[in-house]
């Protein structure tokens, strides 16, 4: 008995030939799906509100930006604990409108609690925050020690 079988064009095809394509498209699929977007990302679409973010890892510092159109700065929550950053904040609805009375409704509105590992030791007493126009900076100064230390090399 064959396992294989003919193709239309003659060519041998068989279960664990067909199997192994099925695993390259999903793996292809999967890969470019994920490498595009941040597994950060991913997780605050399951609460269905992503702000976008940007974390910088400068030599003395480590900076965040965030998107947060539509927030006041008393809206917002900014924590340190060890090498966790975390942001929470609540954009509330505006007006009376039921979900019903929407045809299409692109804007969100709830709570959102983003947690970011940092790459590196901050200082927590001389973080500082600001917020302009929707975006959020927080600069994370450095521990000494997580600055690095440049090491001469000798010659002997």
């Amino acid at each position: 008995m064959a396992v294989g079988r003919r193709s239309r064009w003659g060519l041998a095809r068989g279960p664990f030939r067909e199997r192994g394509r099925m695993e390259r498209e999903i793996e292809n699929v999967c890969g470019r799906f994920f490498q595009e977007r941040p597994w950060y990302q991913l997780a605050g679409e399951a609460s269905g509100v992503a702000p976008a973010m940007a974390l910088l890892d400068r030599k003395e510092e480590v900076v965040l930006r965030a998107d947060l159109p539509g927030l006041e700065q008393r809206d917002i929550e900014v924590t340190v604990d060890r090498r966790v950053l975390n942001i929470r904040g609540e954009r509330k609805e505006k007006g009376e409108a039921s979900e019903e009375a929407y045809g299409s409704r692109e804007r969100w509105a709830g709570i959102f609690a983003r947690s970011l590992t940092l790459p590196a030791d901050v200082d927590v007493n001389k973080v500082s925050t600001t917020f302009q126009d929707g975006v959020l900076e927080v600069h994370l100064p450095k521990t000494k020690e997580a600055r690095g230390k440049m090491i001469e090399i000798k010659v002997e």
